[in-house]
């Protein structure tokens, strides 16, 4: 899937929400989208990152993105009804929506891990996650083409050792693609999928690696292709699959 060439008006007229949107591959996927014509609600917890990636796709003379400060740690129920009322009211609709947000936490043996950062880690990756996917589904489902991309990982696929609560939490991620992907299946317009990025070069790859040379894995923007791909009317009836970025 490397390999898809995107054309330049592939996501025009498609309002495209992704979470995490301020850095890393978040941030990579935000101006992606809005370079291929799409209005890209930016969420994420630390305003100033996504003013910055604001600022760069107003730059850029893309369709306005929105910013919408959101922590998925602390967000309460009401605080995500409020989130789809709003994103009703001034879109009409959503017509992706990308769970790029994530944290890893302790990496360390589960004999060791507390409790608290495993569910730390299980509320940020899994459950806030869960929680975006039924608040959002409606206004999913008011679109002609809609695509739900879950970010995976190898560890969710297959665990290993020390990768402790992040591991879980990407099997979980796994599990909620699966089983959307097949509750939506044939009955509406909505589809499915996991992407595992694989080594990038983000800021979460060097907390996980920090002996490894960054240099020796691609930039975000290398990866987009799978992104593109997922988002756009070229994967329409792709449902339920896991996908490799590279």
């Amino acid at each position: 899937m490397i390999d898809y060439s995107a054309r330049p008006d592939l996501l025009k007229g498609r309002v495209i929400l992704v979470t995490g949107a301020g850095r890393g591959i978040g941030a990579a996927a935000a101006q992606t989208f809005a370079a291929h014509g799409a209005t890209v609600l930016l969420l994420g917890k630390t305003e100033e990152h996504l003013s910055r990636v604001y600022d760069a796709i107003e730059a850029a003379g893309h369709p306005q993105p929105a910013v919408i400060p959101f922590n998925l740690e602390t967000a309460l129920p009401h605080q995500y009804d409020e989130l789809a009322a709003m994103i009703e009211s001034e879109f009409g609709k959503l017509d992706g929506l990308l769970h790029n947000a994530s944290i890893i936490g302790p990496r360390t043996p589960l004999e060791q891990l507390s409790g608290d950062n495993f569910m730390r880690v299980m509320h940020i990756n899994v459950n806030a996650m869960f929680m975006l996917t039924s608040t959002l589904l409606p206004l999913l489902k008011l679109s002609s083409d809609a695509s739900v991309v879950f970010t995976s990982s190898s560890v969710g696929r297959k665990a290993r050792a020390y990768w402790g609560a992040y591991a879980v939490s990407k099997f979980a991620t796994e599990g909620l693609m699966q089983v959307l992907a097949d509750e939506v299946d044939g009955i509406s317009n909505v589809r499915a999928n996991s992407v595992n990025p694989g080594a990038t070069r983000t800021d979460m790859r060097a907390q996980a690696y920090p002996g490894e040379n960054p240099a020796n894995n691609p930039l975000p923007e290398a990866i987009m292709p799978v992104y593109l791909y997922l988002m756009g009317p070229d994967s329409s009836g792709v449902n339920g699959q896991a996908f490799d970025a590279q």
